[in-house]
């Protein structure tokens, strides 16, 4: 079980160059990454957009690579004839009116007389990039790892709360049985004045405590705990199978309390629905 929510650091440097990656997760329902990479970095975004999802299932992951270059790799090329070309022209211009000659820095500033060229390709980085953003993925998942450690464990404390509660309400359902039975009797005989016995009421009784039977609640129940701690052993992202899970036992718990008419059950019912909101919230946070 891993958290859905850490932080990840990698740096990989050279004599001409440093990458730095940082990697932050966020719960989020679905798996969305966002990433911020420097310009010249850019070529690599599919790749890191693959490696992310190799290591998560879901989540709101940010990914921040910068890149520091130690030695220029940029070369400055004039064109001379352009540079002729402004030079004849000043000097007509000067001939002309009589002002100053321009200086080096007129002439740099205007555009296409120099420009910059890279004598490198972005892929002279592939080593740094793959090195930072996978010491960065190490640190998230060990991060992710040890939240979702804490949070199983949370989990299991969760699920042994509800399933204790369940068995004293399985204790409880034979007296709701005779609860309802105990109290159609004395309606049939304040209604009759008779003690009841016939065939026909005794069909309509059992009639009327199957349909208020809260066995086949438990039964599921027992059958969804199964499945809950199953879930908490696997090593699988379990977040979204959980999370139904528990909207099933919420409806199964919903049923039991439109059925049982005795405080006991109905008290240990409340405390089974606080279980699983506490659980939900947990599950909110795991892949």
């Amino acid at each position: 079980m891993r958290s859905m929510t850490g932080y990840g650091h990698g740096v990989w440097r050279s004599d001409d160059y440093i990458v730095e990656c940082d990697i932050k997760s966020y719960n989020n329902r679905y798996l969305d990454v966002v990433k911020n990479l420097s310009q010249t970095l850019s070529p690599f975004e599919s790749y890191v957009d693959g490696e992310v999802r190799k290591m998560a299932a879901r989540g709101h992951i940010e990914v921040s690579l910068k890149l520091k270059v130690l030695r220029s790799d940029v070369t400055l090329i004039i064109d001379h004839g352009l540079l002729e070309s402004y030079a004849k022209a000043f000097s007509e211009i000067e001939k002309s009116t009589g002002c100053q000659k321009p200086g080096v820095s007129d002439y740099m500033g205007i555009d296409g007389i120099v420009t910059a060229d890279r004598n490198t390709t972005p892929d002279i980085y592939r080593e740094g990039v793959e090195s930072a953003l996978s010491a960065a993925l190490e640190m998230l998942s060990g991060a992710k790892d040890r939240e979702g450690e804490g949070t199983r464990r949370d989990l299991e404390k969760l699920g042994n709360e509800f399933a204790s509660s369940l068995s004293e309400i399985e204790k409880h359902s034979i007296e709701l049985g005779e609860h309802y039975r105990k109290l159609l009797e004395e309606k049939y005989l304040a209604l009759t004045g008779e003690k009841a016995g016939s065939t026909d009421f005794m069909a309509e009784l059992g009639a009327i405590l199957v349909r208020y039977s809260i066995n086949e609640e438990i039964q599921r129940l027992g059958v969804h705990m199964a499945e809950y701690r199953k879930l908490l052993a696997s090593s699988e992202p379990a977040g979204k199978r959980l999370d139904f899970l528990c909207q099933e036992m919420q409806r199964e718990c919903n049923t039991i309390a439109s059925k049982s008419q005795l405080a006991a059950i109905n008290l240990l019912v409340v405390s089974m629905k606080d279980n699983i909101e506490n659980i939900r919230e947990q599950v909110r946070n795991i892949e």
